[in-house]
């Protein structure tokens, strides 16, 4: 059996000791319909992981996204924990072992970061939330993914949002990147304004910049930031199931990361829907590498 390299070579935990600021971990499966395959996503977390190694004797390098090094000189703060085991079919199960691995690393107290796994495993990921709010959601999307049940399931991946809508501890939800069509009928977008989400299209954000999406964010608030891979455009995130031209560029995504962390607090965040099998040369992978080095380097500049 082949172990994979952990991310930029992180290790499972810190020496001395220490607590870590964040914790990776991947999911490859969530909640699967009736009859399909999600196989396809199980390699994402390993393809990301790979796709940092280049990088991992660099850590301690200038990073022109981040104006200085990834942990800012001071000692390095993340680990990665390696995958929950999650089986395909096994649901209830897989949102069981989802949740309580979010539990566990907020407990340290640490920041989770998972890899997917398609969408559905956010559910049971901001479950994992509940008293640690209240809680704001940012979510990057083509897609709003507010579908009350598909072939009779409730937390496939198609309902990640809505499902949040229904969580006590989540208190507002921004929805950035939106555009074409896909899992919003009229009935989906009435019941997501009724909540009260609010919706910034990626032509919004291509107008007006990132600050279009941020303005939403109250400051101060804890967010999770949930990155549906579909939200970037496909000529530099090529590797989902659902290309739709028009996503948000990688310098307006790390800007929105970086914006965010200065405005609020990144409590949690997730990258899912990286779907291998459609990359081309890598790149989905890479440009997936370099997001979540931004979010580590936001977390690791947050105050306390």
């Amino acid at each position: 059996m082949t172990v994979s390299p952990a991310f930029l070579g992180f290790p499972d935990r810190l020496a001395d000791g220490r607590m870590p600021r964040a914790v990776i971990f991947a999911a490859g499966h969530g909640t699967t319909y009736a009859g399909q395959d999600s196989r396809g996503y199980v390699s994402a977390a390993d393809a990301i992981r790979a796709a940092s190694q280049d990088d991992a004797p660099l850590v301690g390098h200038w990073d022109f996204d981040l104006g200085g090094p990834l942990f800012d000189g001071k000692p390095a703060c993340c680990v990665d924990a390696g995958d929950v085991l999650t089986i395909m079919h096994d649901n209830a199960g897989n949102r069981a072992r989802i949740e309580a691995k979010t539990r566990e690393v907020l407990s340290l107290p640490a920041v989770p970061i998972l890899l997917g796994g398609d969408d559905s495993v956010v559910i049971p990921f901001l479950a994992g939330f509940a008293g640690h709010g209240p809680i704001w959601i940012l979510q990057i999307d083509a897609h709003i993914d507010w579908r009350d049940e598909v072939h009779s399931e409730r937390y496939g991946y198609s309902s990640p949002m809505r499902r949040a809508s229904e969580m006590g501890h989540i208190e507002g939800l921004v929805q950035v990147g939106l555009r074409s069509v896909g899992s919003a009928r009229s009935a989906e977008i009435e019941a997501a304004q009724r909540y009260g989400s609010r919706f910034v299209t990626a032509r919004e954000v291509h107008a007006h910049g990132v600050e279009a999406a941020l303005l939403h964010i109250p400051e101060g608030a804890h967010v999770v930031v949930t990155l549906d891979c579909d939200g970037l455009d496909p000529s530099i995130m090529p590797g989902v199931a659902a290309r739709t031209p028009g996503g948000l560029s990688y310098t307006q995504a790390i800007d929105l990361i970086a914006g965010l962390g200065k405005r609020a607090r990144i409590a949690g965040f997730d990258l899912v829907e990286l779907y291998p099998p459609a990359d081309i040369d890598k790149l989905s992978a890479l440009t997936a590498a370099r997001l979540l080095v931004n979010v580590i380097g936001a977390v690791t500049r947050q105050a306390g």
